[in-house]
């Protein structure tokens, strides 16, 4: 996928503080000092907001906090003229309970309007809209075949919803639709509120087989398609709905605010470019296919000769280098994922102007900043693991994901009685549950929530190739 520089240092490129929320109280139960309006905000020169993780509101990607919610309200934040105060939590109910008590002035996540709300909340005006579609498994003809036996038939009609169960999240506008649906269909729909899991975990549990059903927003659904292809999101539950932000009732300068400029900033050609980059593009990971690419002539690509001159200066094996580039940009240096990575190697701009390239269309360039990445990657994790090939693992997640991340499943391996040195059934086993809350909230975690399967997948496939490579490369 793609490069970028990711150290400690990265994190301070948040122009805001971020707060993670914790279960249970918060010490603030009263906070009436906080039932505040835009004037006492503007005093402040803070606007408090909570969003959640997950792989399109907001997260970390290779050290860059991105985010749809996110650069929604950055861009909310410069109207205003407010710094943000970020809190990050997935557990709806407490955001709402942060809201009414004055610990967050926003709610900034996707929000289904319906009359159910509590009196004491405002909806904004929608920031986008989507349907609610229910997500479950689809199967190959093997599986098919079998499936009769154990399986129901994929759902079209609602009324086949009646005696399933459903996984969705606690306190989450998924759960009064399907308690509305199942009153609409006059029959019983089982819906299952699961605590301490979002929408995204739930279908990757769908796609795992773990559960049948979840129901998500059709925004989200498409995207994570892109990551699980064995999902199926194409039965709807509900008419189109409005998604927003939520406020106090108590705010309603903050919220005539909001609208003001909601309304206004849907008409640009920036929001639009905001939407299409973290809902209607494909995702960088699908930019690469699996498998070995077909040597032609003795050559890996044609940039071979570029890739051997520039690895050979900085002692890298060229063939691992161009399995790398295969699993960044299949060999199209003109390549630019949906994040903004450029080139071969897919640098982030950030990471170019750090290690002194200045174009990043140029083969030779863009390769000589990633080996110079590679090589800050490695220097670093030399400290940490004196093993060169058990290092490589550490440091070709690194490249993939950001070393914080890769820091945070070390610290994880080593509380839970793991080698912290080792990658197999010890470090990789927790970047790849990075995506669960009982990893990302443990307090040794400082970087937050990850989508681990994409590292644990990028090590995998980067090295089986390089394998490849060096039987049929001599």
């Amino acid at each position: 996928m793609n490069a970028r520089f990711y150290g400690w240092a990265a994190i301070c490129l948040l122009t805001f503080l971020i707060q993670a929320c914790h279960s249970g109280s918060t010490g603030n139960e009263n906070n009436t000092s906080g039932l505040i309006d835009l004037p006492e905000m503007k005093l402040k020169g803070t606007l408090r907001v909570v969003i959640d993780y997950n792989s399109t509101n907001y997260f970390i990607y290779k050290g860059q906090p991105m985010g749809y919610q996110l650069e929604l309200l950055q861009e909310l934040g410069n109207y205003l003229s407010l710094k943000l105060d970020v809190t990050v939590c997935n557990d709806m109910g407490q955001n709402f309970e942060s809201l009414e008590q004055g610990n967050v002035d926003v709610i900034a996540t996707n929000i289904a309007v319906t009359k159910e709300m509590k009196p004491d909340i405002s909806f904004t005006e929608p920031h986008s809209y989507t349907r609610q579609v229910l997500v479950q498994r689809k199967y190959n003809r093997e599986e098919e075949a079998n499936r009769v036996k154990t399986f129901n038939a994929i759902i079209r009609n609602q009324l086949d919803l009646a005696g399933k169960t459903i996984y969705v999240q606690r306190n989450s506008s998924y759960a009064h639709r399907l308690r509305s649906l199942s009153n609409e269909i006059a029959d019983s729909i089982n819906v299952v509120e699961i605590p301490d899991y979002e929408a995204e975990q739930l279908i990757g549990l769908v796609a795992a087989g773990e559960i049948d059903y979840t129901v998500c927003d059709e925004n989200l659904a498409r995207v994570n398609k892109n990551y699980y292809p064995n999902i199926d999101i194409e039965t709807a539950i509900s008419f189109p709905q409005k998604i927003a932000w939520a406020v106090r009732t108590s705010s309603p300068e903050l919220l005539k605010a909001i609208n003001q400029w909601m309304v206004g900033f849907k008409k640009t050609a920036r929001y639009e470019k905001i939407f299409q980059k973290y809902f209607l593009n494909r995702r960088s990971m699908q930019m690469v296919e699996n498998g070995t690419l077909l040597l032609r002539n003795g050559q890996v690509s044609v940039y071979d000769e570029i890739i051997k001159a520039e690895s050979k200066k900085m002692n890298w094996d060229w063939r691992l280098i161009a399995s790398l580039i295969y699993q960044e940009s299949r060999f199209s240096s003109t390549s630019v994922s949906w994040a903004g990575a450029q080139g071969l190697m897919q640098l982030m701009p950030q990471t170019a102007e750090t290690f002194g390239v200045h174009d990043v269309n140029s083969p030779s360039e863009n390769i000589r900043g990633g080996l110079k990445l590679l090589e800050w990657l490695d220097k670093r994790m030399a400290t940490r693991i004196e093993n060169p090939k058990e290092r490589l693992k550490f440091v070709l997640a690194a490249y993939n994901v950001g070393i914080g991340h890769v820091l945070d499943a070390m610290s994880l391996a080593e509380k839970n009685g793991k080698n912290p040195k080792i990658w197999e059934n010890n470090v990789d086993f927790y970047l790849l549950n990075k995506s669960n809350p009982e990893y990302f909230n443990d307090p040794v975690v400082k970087f937050g929530y990850c989508r681990g399967a994409e590292p644990y997948k990028y090590v995998i496939e980067v090295l089986e190739r390089y394998e490849h490579y060096k039987i049929l490369i001599r």
